[in-house]
């Protein structure tokens, strides 16, 4: 196991030529993402779901930070038509986009919600949207300067299991951890075979994927109800970290000059919960290569979104 002992914010190196896009950018993990690389010098993009709310965080933010460079975006990832209005509006102001970094995230809703294509909403949030925002703006990222691609899931992806028979959970009786724990895995079985078909296609774009460990945000208690609020928003939270430092496995995946494409960074401490960055595992079933394929060719059908990549071997 790599481990970047020590490993900080004030590690960031200058990123003053560099574009970022970052979901859910205007709470929890996202803003403190944001604030570490605006801090850094980078152009941030922030794609949030409510645009009043993200202009307000980015006034806090140049306030905070004279100069910074943000720009707020919509982005409705429950809703890939408006994936794709994102998409055509940075293509119109941008001619290119050097990390991409899918964060936003939706945990645990008490009752089954679908999304705008009928789709289980943390499925169609955590995974679905963010697959298709990254084939969107592949182009983009292709011409970056050291492009990546930062995809953040969870420890509970370990937890999870694909239902490739109903991969959108239209069919199967709704549990709320359960569908969560799909999402994650799908998250992290797709940032895998991103890679092996960037490397395959001989693309400069690397995929890596990131998790924070256990953080206090906002996560865990807007959305949960009864036991899971109970066990995330009481239960756990004295060993909850803050949303600066639950950031850091994210910020090292998309700044740190010495990653590689595929690492899996997370924290050092026990039991994953909180630390500095170090590379973790990887649960067999998100790196196992038919899953993988499976999920891919599935949510290619389920948002009309095909990648200009081959498929890995």
């Amino acid at each position: 196991m790599s481990r970047q002992r020590g490993w900080t914010a004030e590690h960031i190196p200058d990123l003053s030529e560099r574009v970022f896009v970052v979901t859910g950018a205007n709470s929890g993990l996202g803003l403190a993402t944001t604030r570490a690389l605006s801090r850094r010098g980078a152009h941030v993009i922030l794609a949030v779901r409510d645009e009043t709310k993200g202009r307000e965080t980015a006034a806090r933010l140049t306030a905070e930070i004279p100069g910074a460079r943000l720009d707020v975006r919509r982005i409705d990832l429950a809703d890939l038509d408006s994936v794709r209005a994102f998409s055509d509006a940075l293509h119109a102001e941008h001619t290119r986009l050097d990390v991409l970094v899918n964060n936003a995230g939706l945990m645990a809703p008490p009752r089954r919600t679908p999304s705008a294509q009928g789709h289980e909403v943390q499925f169609a949030v955590n995974h679905l949207g963010h697959f298709a925002l990254t084939g969107l703006l592949l182009d983009l990222l292709e011409g970056g300067e050291d492009p990546r691609v930062v995809t953040v899931t969870s420890a509970n992806h370990r937890l999870g299991r694909l239902f490739f028979d109903d991969l959108g959970g239209e069919r199967r009786r709704y549990s709320p951890m359960g569908c969560y724990n799909r999402s994650k895995l799908a998250n992290a079985a797709f940032g895998h075979q991103l890679q092996q078909r960037l490397t395959a296609a001989g693309s400069p774009v690397r995929s890596l994927l990131a998790h924070p460990g256990y953080t206090a945000t906002n996560l865990q208690t807007s959305a949960p109800a009864g036991a899971v609020a109970f066990l995330f928003g009481r239960l756990l939270q004295p060993l909850a970290q803050s949303p600066d430092h639950g950031a850091l496995p994210t910020l090292y995946a998309a700044t740190a000059p010495d990653v590689r494409g595929g690492q899996f960074i997370g924290p050092d401490g026990l039991g994953e919960l909180r630390g500095a960055p170090t590379t973790v595992r990887l649960a067999p079933r998100a790196a196992d290569a038919e899953s993988g394929r499976r999920l891919w060719e599935l949510s290619e059908e389920l948002t009309s979104v095909r990648f200009a990549i081959p498929a890995a071997g």
